[in-house]
């Protein structure tokens, strides 16, 4: 292999060509490179002649090169021509001071090189550190951008902090990446722009807007997306975003804030669920006006709500709308509110279920006797108390007259006597009675009502009770007199007032007020009428579908009489002549508990209609037809509830 180096000085040609390379090289020399296939070492030695620096070359620099040159160079340019060729075979020229390091490319990021040098050349292989300030973009996403133009070996990383880029690597591709970061480093044109609008509502334009083009979020084209924000304060529109997205947004403002041609201040509005004549007073409320009173037009009178700056409101009982005149932020804020009121209302179906079971239970036993000794000069005496409400005496006056006899003897009643008129007479009389009665009530009331809406259900009878009775002479005529009696009718029966109040969840709380009354039935007879009164009155907050206890009564008394002759009374079998006994005992089990279900819809409500309806049609059914071997009423029929037509597919519940 051979390698010459041709010096253009006469001194280097003529002389060895060692020596010459090591001397200071003389101004104004040219250099002819010309290897081929040479020890990289063999070039590095030329370097160092034609330059005058002292080269220190790493173990690990070694290739077979080839530098060819058909015209001559200076040593400067020489130099560089050096720097190229360490490039392309994979090693870094790293100057230190006067000398020069001559290492493998992938130690490079290690070496000092020339750094932070105040301009970087555009043709130099040199190995540089440069600091980059970005003014206008992130540092940190420039560095995916900027990381693919630049060797594996080079070093590019961002400093947050003071947005900076710091790059290390050959001088010419360090030049070229600066010159890319100032043509990114660019100040945008994205600005914010205030679009008042005039006649329609800037909430209603940016909703129009954001449905027309739902990826509006999304950037396009490489630019950052078009924001839109309505101001409800000033009726305005915020646009924020590149110029041209501005401006295409602009025009588009323009054309939708245009006045309408027929009356756009004034619109009716039926009302599907809320009463129009309660909206437009709790409207007049909320805008702070007046109330006055006009004429619908071809209609009755009907409540007109005015409020200042040209807002009128009055509502149409016959169609249940309103008619709202108002400028265009004031409609689109009544809009809003009806809106939120214009609601179908959850219902509420309140089941309450009194359960009573008491027993009533009554005994008396008693000796009832007389003697009369006075025909035959002997004591006078007797036994006398009453049982049953009747005694011994009552019975003899009886016997004897029975007008005078006002109530029949209850119980069994077995007596002996001798009535003569010598001798002693006598009469005895035993008395028992034992009496029992039991109660078992379960009533289901239920209504129905909606939310926030008080309901009541009575279903009762008006008993008739007797406050006082009188006797009136008719006067002078015949002296007639006329009974005279004063009455008063109760209601007895099932009573139940509720407030439902539908909580967020599941849970309603209630307002309960629950009246059960009844006839009592007593041992002692219906001499006078009783009535038993139950009465809850509560609030509760029950999950939807469950049961609470609303209260009830767990009472067992027992009580019991005896009348008795002092001494006599006590002696064991004879002192049962001389006493009688009573003994009541009485047991009530009372409980009233209470079941909301909520309907939301009208779903619900026609699956718990169906279901109380079917139940009362199978009890008719359960009763079977009536077979009479002679009818009263020939050919007619027991009534039944017709079975339920089927909805159609669609509406039927899953």
């Amino acid at each position: 292999m051979t390698s010459s180096l041709t010096l253009l000085l006469a001194a280097v040609l003529t002389g060895a060509v060692g020596s010459s390379l090591v001397a200071q090289p003389a101004s104004g020399q040219r250099i002819t490179p010309n290897f081929k296939d040479a020890e990289i070492t063999q070039v590095i030695e030329a370097v160092a002649a034609a330059t005058g620096r002292s080269i220190i070359v790493d173990p690990r620099v070694r290739a077979q090169v080839t530098m060819l040159s058909s015209t001559a160079m200076t040593p400067d340019a020489f130099y560089e021509a050096f720097l190229a060729l360490l490039q392309v075979y994979g090693f870094v020229a790293v100057p230190s001071g006067n000398v020069l390091k001559i290492i493998p490319d992938a130690n490079s990021r290690t070496m000092p090189g020339n750094d932070l040098p105040d301009s970087v050349s555009d043709t130099s292989d040199e190995l540089v550190t440069q600091v980059v300030a970005v003014t206008n973009v992130s540092a940190a996403q420039l560095v995916a951008i900027l990381r693919p133009l630049m060797p594996q070996n080079a070093h590019l990383a961002a400093y947050p902090a003071s947005n900076t880029l710091i790059l290390a690597d050959r001088a010419n591709n360090v030049n070229r990446i600066v010159r890319i970061i100032r043509r990114i480093d660019q100040a945008s044109d994205a600005d914010v722009e205030v679009v008042a609008m005039q006649n329609a509502s800037a909430a209603e334009v940016v909703r129009t807007m954001t449905a027309l083009n739902p990826a509006q979020a999304q950037a396009e084209g490489g630019m950052a997306p078009l924001r839109v924000v309505a101001d409800d304060r000033s009726n305005s529109i915020l646009l924020a975003g590149d110029k041209t997205q501005r401006l295409r947004a602009r025009t588009l403002i323009a054309y939708l804030d245009t006045p309408l041609a027929t009356g756009g201040d004034t619109r009716v509005r039926y009302l599907r669920y809320a009463d129009a004549d309660k909206i437009a007073g709790k409207l007049k409320e909320q805008l702070g006006g007046t109330v006055t009173v006009a004429n619908a037009p071809g209609a009755a009178a009907a409540n007109t709500t005015t409020i200042g700056g040209g807002t009128t409101i009055w509502a149409e009982p016959e169609t249940n709308a309103l008619v709202i005149t108002a400028p265009a932020k004031t409609m689109n804020s009544l809009m809003a509110v009806i809106d939120k009121l214009d609601i179908r209302r959850a219902q509420v179906m309140v089941e309450a279920i009194i359960v009573e079971v008491s027993a009533d239970k009554s005994a008396e036993l008693g000796v009832n006797w007389l003697v009369d000794g006075s025909n035959s000069d002997q004591a006078v005496g007797g036994f006398i108390e009453p049982i049953g409400g009747t005694s011994i005496v009552d019975l003899a006056r009886a016997a004897r007259d029975p007008a005078t006899l006002t109530t029949v003897p209850r119980g069994t009643t077995v007596g002996v006597g001798r009535r003569a008129n010598n001798g002693v007479n006598f009469a005895a009389v035993l008395r028992a009675l034992r009496g029992d009665s039991t109660t078992n009530i379960i009533a289901t009331p239920s209504i129905v009502t909606m939310d926030n809406q008080a309901a009541e259900i009575k279903v009762a009878q008006e008993v008739p009770f007797v406050t006082g009775q009188y006797t009136n002479s008719g006067g002078n005529v015949g002296n007639n007199l006329n009974p005279f009696q004063t009455i008063q009718r109760q209601e007895v029966g099932t009573i139940l007032k509720i407030t439902p109040q539908i909580n967020e969840g599941d849970a309603v709380m209630l307002k309960i007020e629950q009246e059960s009354s009844s006839i009592a039935a007593t041992s002692s007879g219906a001499v006078d009428l009783v009535t038993n009164k139950r009465t809850i009155s509560t609030s509760v907050l029950i999950e939807d579908g469950g049961t609470v206890v609303l209260g009830g009564l767990i009472q067992d008394s027992q009580t019991g009489g005896e009348q008795r002759v002092p001494f006599l009374g006590r002696i064991p079998l004879v002192g049962e002549a001389f006493r009688t006994r009573s003994a009541k005992k009485t047991k009530t089990n009372l409980l009233v508990f209470i079941q909301p279900r909520i309907l939301r819809d009208g779903i619900d409500a026609t699956i718990e209609t169906n279901q109380k309806y079917n139940y009362i049609r199978d009890q008719q059914l359960k009763l079977g037809p009536q077979r009479e071997v002679l009818p009263l009423l020939p050919g007619e029929r027991r009534l039944i509830l017709p079975a339920i037509p089927a909805a159609p597919a669609a509406e039927q519940p899953k």
